[in-house]
């Protein structure tokens, strides 16, 4: 078994961040890592999703995929959430998930855990960066250990330089190579850092 479990959590209107946290699973199962990849509850009106083609498609394509729960954010030792920004800030659906994490925070179930996280906006100035650090205050709260990306590999300035974690600009097809060398290598150094937490 291995020491390091990661729960890769994350919320996806059209699919943006579902590829993003699919292929940061992908790298820390190559890592190493136990992974369980989740999706946060959908909280917007069924008539809202039904009514817009693209996210009715992607909720259909990701009906298979678990939501996440405490035991998913118990059992792990390490997290790693992707969601889209939504004026600067991360979209509601997640932050209705993580609103009610107030029991285990207080148990202290989420404290000392390595964590990082990953974002998207439709144009490269549409609160990426502020979203993720807005995600990292809330962690800051749990005693989490926070894990960025930094300037700590070439992928990171090809992927467009953001050294708190990958953010990558929403389009309708797949996400860029250079944007999957940079989630692979975050996902990578979350890895290393939660095996050498767990290992003290």
């Amino acid at each position: 078994m291995s020491t390091v479990r990661v729960s890769i959590i994350y919320y996806s209107t059209y699919g943006t961040n579902h590829q993003m946290a699919e292929v940061a699973a992908e790298a820390a199962k190559a890592a190493g890592a136990e992974v369980r990849l989740r999706k946060v509850r959908e909280t917007a009106p069924e008539t809202v999703v039904q009514s817009q083609a693209g996210w009715k498609a992607h909720a259909e394509r990701t009906a298979h995929i678990q939501e996440v729960s405490n035991d998913d954010m118990e059992w792990a030792n390490a997290y790693l959430f992707s969601a889209p920004t939504r004026y600067g800030m991360s979209a509601s659906q997640l932050r209705a998930f993580i609103d009610t994490l107030g029991p285990l925070w207080l148990k202290g179930v989420l404290s000392n855990k390595a964590v990082t996280a990953m974002s998207s906006a439709q144009n490269p100035h549409g609160g990426q960066e502020s979203t993720i650090l807005g995600l990292y205050t809330t962690m800051m709260h749990w005693g989490a250990i926070i894990v960025p990306t930094g300037y700590t590999d070439p992928s990171i300035y090809a992927a467009g330089g953001n050294p708190y974690g990958t953010s990558v600009t929403a389009t309708a097809g797949p996400i860029s190579d250079e944007a999957k060398a940079a989630i692979r290598f975050q996902a990578k150094r979350l890895v290393e850092i939660a095996a050498k937490l767990a290992a003290a």
